[in-house]
């Protein structure tokens, strides 16, 4: 399909007057087609139908939900490489790159499908009446957990599938029965096009209400302010920058109604080299953090942005791996002009620092918007309290801080803010100092590897993408995985409800083939 410029307000396709183009990164071309940029009148019409939708879809059956989730993905594969092709002139990201998100937006959606004919997402807990207990008798009680309502989603611009308009935080809340309510973003207002009529044929095809879905495009930060205040919506999902994180929830926070902001913000992930492992293997881990950090111009929000380690010989040939191959390192297109603008401000804060040195850069580029890859050094005396140097530059810089000793280190880890991931390398010798070191790792960061890079992250039932603040707005959340769905759901209790009143799932019998809690006993 081309896309047409067009809003996305349940059914309606309207445009405006305002309009505002998509740029391609790589050449700094305007793409066509100019797109309509939505107002406070289409927020208010879209949050309309998303309440006016909720009660119904949040009361379709596990099997009718599950199919409408697979749908989607079966409509997005068939828009074929014309998906591709578009995602790709809007962010600069490389085909085959893009294949591969195209894959995990799908095969999420699919997972979410599963996870909702399961039936543990409910959470059914049932407490029998007890009538004879003394001194008190024990009502009946019945849990499940329900739908909190219109969910606004906030698309990333470094994920223009997969954590986008049917990207995770999307795919987790219609599989737990909330409408959505998408604020695309404007670096890639093609691709989101696409993708939302991927989800109105999904809607159509299953008969549910047009309000399940709409899509507001629009460069103004005043179109996610409306979004966020608009009394029908329930909750907030969230990716990109601390600052845009920290402004949806003091909205959210400031309305008459509070709502939770699940937002992905920003992090660092820290890398700790241990002494044996950096000794066995300097040379390969110099070559793989920089394969790491590289990737994807460094647009992850699970970039390795700091490496730290205790001062030897080993980290001196990491050190010189590390410059070799970030030397041969191609600038790589970044997403939009903002963000290689952005990039290139952090890089100079940290080249300019008096106590910082840099290390080596990589190749410069020969185009617009080429992010040239950069790692710099300081020693953990002068990295410690140094907000500057802590803080995260989007895109391929890294900073390596020289711990004296093990104390030293420790204490860096200790400074630390909230991570998304916190990676240790490591060999049999370093298993005592790691287990020093794992309770803190923990209070700090949502995911903890071993022997790996943090770029690239799993979608499946354990995976765990969020981390104590500022990683997230909520560190007892994840954005990837099927634990997902819980930000999206409210427990309520059933106290004494006669059967005939009670959800299919509460009343008698109702619960065989699902997971739930019996008296206190799991049952499977």
């Amino acid at each position: 399909m081309t896309p047409s410029g067009a809003l996305f307000i349940g059914r309606d396709r309207p445009r405006t007057d305002q309009l505002f183009q998509a740029v391609d990164p790589a050449t700094g071309e305007m793409l066509e087609p100019p797109f309509s940029a939505a107002g406070q009148d289409h927020v208010e019409r879209a949050c309309a139908l998303a309440a006016d939708a909720a009660r119904d879809y949040a009361a379709t059956d596990r099997g009718t939900r599950a199919a409408f989730l697979e749908s989607i993905a079966d409509n997005i594969m068939a828009l074929g490489e014309v998906l591709l092709d578009r995602a790709h002139r809007e962010s600069g990201l490389p085909l085959a790159r893009l294949t591969g998100e195209r894959g995990r937006t799908v095969g999420q959606l699919r997972l979410f499908a599963a996870e909702v004919r399961d039936g543990g997402w409910l959470g059914i807990r049932i407490d029998p009446a007890l009538p004879e207990r003394q001194p008190l008798p024990r009502p009946d009680l019945r849990l499940r957990k329900v739908p909190v309502g219109p969910v606004a989603v906030f698309g990333a611009s470094n994920f223009p599938l997969a954590f986008s308009v049917a990207g995770g935080d999307t795919a987790s809340a219609l599989a737990a029965g909330c409408p959505v309510v998408v604020k695309g973003h404007p670096a890639h207002p093609g691709t989101s096009e696409m993708i939302a009529s991927a989800i109105a044929d999904a809607i159509a095809t299953a008969g549910l209400p047009e309000g399940v879905f709409s899509l507001l495009n629009g460069v103004s930060n005043d179109l996610g302010a409306a979004l966020v205040g608009d009394r029908r919506i329930a909750a907030v999902g969230f990716t990109g920058s601390r600052g845009g994180g920290l402004a949806l929830m003091r909205l959210a926070a400031e309305r008459s109604v509070p709502i939770p902001v699940y937002a992905e913000m920003s992090a660092i992930n820290p890398v700790v080299l241990l002494p044996a492992a950096l000794d066995a293997r300097a040379e390969a881990l110099g070559a793989g953090y920089v394969a790491s950090l590289t990737m994807g111009a460094g647009q992850f929000c699970t970039n390795p942005g700091l490496v730290i380690a205790i001062d030897s010989p080993a980290l001196d040939r990491f050190v010189d791996a590390a410059r070799g191959a970030l030397g041969e390192a191609p600038a790589s297109v970044m997403l939009t002009p903002g963000i290689h603008q952005a990039y290139g401000r952090g890089v100079d804060r940290l080249a300019g620092h008096p106590r910082v040195s840099t290390l080596s850069r990589g190749q410069a580029g020969d185009g617009p918007n080429r992010g040239q890859a950069a790692m710099f050094a300081i020693s953990a005396e002068d990295f410690d309290g140094d907000a500057d140097v802590a803080e995260e530059v989007f895109g391929a810089s890294s900073v390596l801080v020289r711990c004296r000793d093990t104390q030293a280190l420790a204490r860096v880890i200790a400074g630390l803010e909230g991570q998304l991931t916190a990676t240790l390398h490591l060999d049999d010798e370093d298993l005592s100092m790691a287990a020093d070191l794992l309770p803190m790792l923990e209070a700090k960061a949502g995911r903890i590897l071993a022997n790996g890079w943090p770029t690239g992250v799993e979608v499946a039932h354990a995976m765990v993408h969020g981390g104590p603040y500022p990683a997230t707005s909520d560190g007892r959340s994840t954005s990837v995985g099927t634990l997902a769905i819980d930000r999206f759901l409210r427990p309520v209790c059933y106290q004494d409800l006669p059967d005939a009143l009670l959800p299919p799932e509460l009343r008698q019998g109702g619960q065989s083939g699902l997971p739930h809690r019996m008296d206190g006993t799991h049952t499977l």
